[in-house]
């Protein structure tokens, strides 16, 4: 298998379809294009699952940093809290899985927990617990991250085959702010100081509380975090997890231009570059959603619609091409070694 986040046809074979064992707590659990679990507790003495309102429905989400990056556990924490926010979810805690390889010094962990810790203030969120230990199986530190947090409530009334679709921020967002610091002097002899401390302020841009806050008042259909495969991988679960067909222009898809000098440089493709930070948004009323998050000072764009066909389609100047299912992130492109 290639590097990266194994294709949806491994998943459903290896997977999920080994997936036998199933209890009423679990509310929703794995699926393709599915990135958060919903648990709801049964009473004890009658075993009825609870409602919400005698228990809030219990969200989790794990996401892994498996890149040889400096920010490897903030990015790992702050990817697995995105998971949270865009299904609706509140993060609360964080459980913290670190294995670091042999030889590694005492500050390299101390630095990956604070790393961690920064994270949880700015969500104001807890570490709760994990698992640390050496292994010559790793070269590098390996994080993996699992969210916990509390579901709020969210209806949805509209026809998913009728919703316009709105893209917060930018693509490539979390794979240029990687690139911009792990290559900073690599970048150094291409572009200035300027363009490079302008491209690495995009880190501040990684959180999608924001937007999905706003989205949850505006009676948002769905939400997807777009991080893995990018924009167009994002375009493709949403269709998955919705059962519907789409169609996406690709002149409205916003991308900063520092992105683009950026992944020319690398020869990647920006529409499927590492995009976390950037939340993919199926509403009733596109048009009102991307206002009300432009009031609020967050980039947004109305980017598509979705339909009744089976096609998933990028329209640019009038020629249709259609999305396949994603695969491996354009960042592993790049060597950190």
């Amino acid at each position: 298998m290639n590097t990266g986040k194994i294709s949806e046809g491994v998943l459903k074979r290896s997977v999920l379809g080994r997936i036998k064992t199933r209890r009423e707590e679990v509310r929703k659990g794995a699926g393709a294009g599915e990135d958060c679990a919903f648990l709801a507790w049964k009473k004890q003495d009658s075993g009825e699952v609870l409602s919400a309102e005698e228990n809030p429905v219990t969200a989790l989400s794990t996401q892994t940093m498996t890149l040889p990056v400096s920010r490897a556990s903030y990015l790992a924490v702050t990817a697995a809290f995105n998971n949270l926010a865009a299904q609706g979810a509140d993060p609360a805690a964080v459980m913290l899985s670190v294995t670091l390889p042999e030889g590694a010094q005492e500050s390299v962990l101390r630095e990956l927990m604070e790393q961690a810790q920064e994270c949880c203030r700015e969500w104001n969120a807890q570490i709760a617990g994990g698992h640390t230990e050496v292994s010559a199986a790793v070269r590098w530190p390996l994080i993996s991250a699992t969210a916990v947090g509390r579901l709020t409530e969210w209806r949805q009334n509209s026809e998913p085959a009728r919703l316009s679709l709105v893209m917060s921020k930018w693509i490539g967002l979390e794979g240029t702010a990687i690139l911009v610091r792990e290559k900073q002097k690599e970048l150094s002899g291409r572009f200035s100081a300027g363009f490079l401390a302008r491209t690495r302020e995009q880190e501040r841009f990684l959180s999608l509380a924001p937007e999905a806050a706003i989205a949850l008042k505006s009676n948002v259909y769905a939400m997807h975090d777009m991080r893995n495969g990018g924009v167009f991988g994002a375009l493709w679960e949403l269709s998955q997890k919705l059962g519907v067909g789409l169609s996406a222009d690709l002149k409205r898809i916003p991308v900063r231009q520092e992105t683009i000098e950026i992944c020319e440089f690398y020869h990647l493709n920006p529409y499927e570059l590492l995009s976390g930070g950037a939340l993919l948004m199926a509403a009733e009323d596109g048009f009102l959603l991307a206002k009300r998050l432009q009031e609020a000072g967050i980039p947004a764009a109305l980017i598509g619609v979705t339909n009744e066909s089976n096609d998933r389609l990028v329209v640019n100047n009038g020629e249709s091409r259609y999305l396949g299912p994603p695969g491996p992130d354009e960042i592993h492109k790049v060597s950190f070694n």
